[in-house]
C-alpha cells in the first residue's frame, strides 16, 4: 500500500532540497514578528525532510542570526507540511487527516510563537546562542536553480539525497509497520480501551476530559515507542481502528518532535534547559492544536465516522494501480541510485544531520533485523501452513 508513497515523497524532498538553496534565509528570519515567522513556515515547507535534518537545518538557521521564533516555525513546517507524510496518512487515514495535518501543522506554528511571545525567554535563547559555535562559514554554492536542473552533477546529488533519506528511515518504518501488524493480530482491544478511556463499542462522541485525555496519552505513546513520524502512521491507523478519537490519533502523529532521541538532540545543541523549553511548547501546542481539529471539523460535520476495518483482514496483494505505481516508483529509485552511485560515483554530496546516538541506532537495526525475520516467517507460515 505504501512503498510507492515514500518513494514519489523521498524524490520530491531529495529534489527540493538539491535544487532549492537555502542560501541567506536567515538574513530574512532574524526578527520576532509575523513576517519572520512566514518565511521560516514557507522555507520549512520547502526543506520539508525527516526529523533529523529538520534538527540541524533550524540549528543551523537559529546558529547563523535567524531568531528562535521563525526556527521553530522552521522546524514544525519542514516536519509536518511534509508531502510524503500527506501521502501516507491519506492511504491509512483519508482525506480528514491529511487536512488535520497540514492545517494542525499551521497551528502548531501560530500557537508555539504565541507561548514564545507571552514568555518571552530571553535568557534560555541567549543561553542558547552561546552554546552554539555562531563561527563557522556559509559554504553554499552561487549556482542558479536553472543552472542546477542542466547539472548532471547535481541530479546525482539527487540520488544520494535519495539515499540518504531511505538510509535514515528504513529502521523506522521496518519497526513501525511491524509493530503495527503486531499490535493488530495479538493486542486485545480491552488493552486500548484502557489506555484510551470511552474507546470502543462504536464510540463516536467524547466529552472534553476524553478528548484531553486521548491528546495527552497519545504524545506519550509516540515518545515511548521512539519511532518516527513515517513509521507511526499505520500505527495511528491502528488506533483509530481501535476507536481513539480524531483529536488522540492527531496528537498521536504531531508528537515526532517530542519523543526521547529529539529531546536529547536539541539537549546537545542548545543544553537541558532549552530542549525542556522546546519540548513544552511543543507538546502544549499539539495539544490546542489537536483539540481544536477536532472540535473544528465536528462543527461542520466533517469528523471521520471510526472504522473497524483491521490490518490484518485486508487483502495483502492485488494486481491494481498500487501495483503498477509500485513497480514505475521502483524504476525511479533505480534511475536515481544509477545517477548517484555509478554515473556520478565521484560527487561529493554531504547534508548535516543531527547527531544520532549510536546505542539507539544499533539498537533500532538490530530490532529491524528481527522485524524481518518475523515478517518472513510470518509470510511461510501464510503461503504453506494457513
Amino acid at each position: 500500500m505504501a512503498l510507492w508513497a515514500f518513494i514519489l515523497g523521498y524524490v520530491v524532498s531529495s529534489m527540493i532540497q538539491i535544487f532549492v538553496t537555502e542560501k541567506r534565509m536567515q538574513n530574512i528570519m532574524g526578527d520576532q514578528g509575523g513576517k519572520s515567522v512566514l518565511l521560516g513556515t514557507f522555507f520549512g515547507f520547502i526543506s520539508s525532510s525527516c526529523s533529523f535534518s529538520a534538527l540541524a537545518s533550524s540549528k543551523s538557521l537559529f546558529q547563523k542570526g535567524a531568531s528562535f521564533v521563525s526556527s521553530i516555525a522552521f522546524l514544525l513546517a519542514s516536519t509536518n507540511l511534509v508531502i510524503e507524510l500527506g501521502i501516507i496518512i491519506s492511504i491509512f487515514l483519508g482525506w480528514q487527516f491529511v487536512v488535520g495535518e497540514y492545517v494542525g501543522g499551521i497551528l502548531l506554528i501560530g500557537f508555539s510563537w504565541i507561548l514564545i511571545r507571552l514568555i518571552n525567554p530571553k535568557k534560555l535563547i541567549e543561553n542558547a546562542r552561546k552554546k552554539l559555535d555562531a563561527n563557522q562559514e556559509d559554504k553554499e554554492e552561487n549556482t542558479s536553480f536553472k543552472e542546477k536542473i542542466k547539472s548532471g552533477i547535481h541530479w546525482a546529488k539527487v540520488g544520494k539525497q535519495y539515499a540518504m533519506e531511505w538510509k535514515m528511515v528504513w529502521k523506522d518504518v521496518t519497526v513501525g509497520f511491524t509493530i503495527a501488524g503486531i499490535v493488530a493480530a495479538f493486542v486485545p482491544d480491552s488493552f486500548f480501551q484502557t489506555l484510551f478511556i470511552n474507546t470502543g463499542n462504536g464510540e463516536q462522541s467524547y466529552s472534553f476530559f476524553t478528548l484531553l485525555e486521548h491528546v495527552i496519552v497519545g504524545p506519550v505513546a509516540a515518545f515511548l515507542t521512539f519511532i518516527g513520524s513515517m513509521g507511526n502512521i499505520p500505527l495511528a491507523a491502528l488506533l483509530y481502528g481501535k476507536g481513539v478519537s480524531f483529536a488522540g490519533v492527531m496528537a498521536f502523529i504531531f508528537s515526532d518532535l517530542v519523543v526521547f532521541p529529539v529531546l536529547r538532540i536539541n539537549a546537545k545543541y542548545y543544553g537541558w534547559k532549552m530542549s525542556l523549553f522546546i519540548l513544552f511548547l511543543l507538546f502544549a501546542s499539539l495539544i490546542v492544536a489537536s483539540l481544536l481539529l477536532h472540535y473544528g471539523l465536528d462543527l461542520f460535520s466533517l469528523l471521520p465516522q471510526g472504522t473497524e476495518k483491521s490490518i490484518v483482514n485486508q487483502e495483502h496483494f492485488k494486481l491494481d494501480y498500487t501495483f503498477f505505481l509500485n513497480i514505475a516508483f521502483i524504476i525511479v529509485s533505480g534511475i536515481l541510485v544509477y545517477l548517484g552511485f555509478f554515473k556520478g560515483k565521484d560527487v561529493m554530496h554531504h547534508k548535516e544531520m543531527a547527531p544520532k546516538s549510536k546505542l539507539l541506532e544499533k539498537t533500532l537495526k538490530w530490532i529491524a533485523f528481527v522485524c524481518y525475520a518475523w515478517l518472513l516467517i510470518g509470510m511461510v507460515l501464510k503461503v504453506f501452513v494457513v
